[in-house]
């Protein structure tokens, strides 16, 4: 259980670091995409700083498990309500945030594993 962890995990913590990157830069398609579901341009930093610290903790679980359940507890909610904001904004284009979210329940359901 805890290679499939580390890989899965890992996998996670890349996308969450790119995302944070993505985010902090303003690439035009992040931007695009929070201005369509109505997120407001000043939360752009906190919601990378959220990521951020998703991939690090996702990471340092690999040595602290209560760590890396705690990160993997909150990458869940922040993708759950990433998949809530595209839902009331009628935005159905949300299947990354759905296989994300999916993602992070099954990182948070390998760490408590292992």
């Amino acid at each position: 259980m805890f290679i499939a962890y580390a890989v899965v995990a890992g996998l996670l913590a890349l996308v969450l670091a790119a995302s944070a990157t993505f985010s902090i830069q303003r690439n035009p398609a992040v931007t695009a995409s929070m201005t369509k579901v109505g997120v407001p341009d000043s939360w752009m930093p906190r919601l990378a700083a959220l990521k951020a610290a998703g991939a690090i903790g996702l990471v340092a679980g690999l040595w602290l498990s209560p760590l890396g359940v705690a990160a993997a507890i909150g990458v869940t909610l922040y993708f759950i309500g990433a998949v809530i904001t595209h839902l009331r904004a009628k935005d159905y284009e949300l299947a990354p945030a759905a296989v994300l979210t999916v993602v992070a329940l099954a990182t948070l359901v390998l760490r408590a594993a292992s």
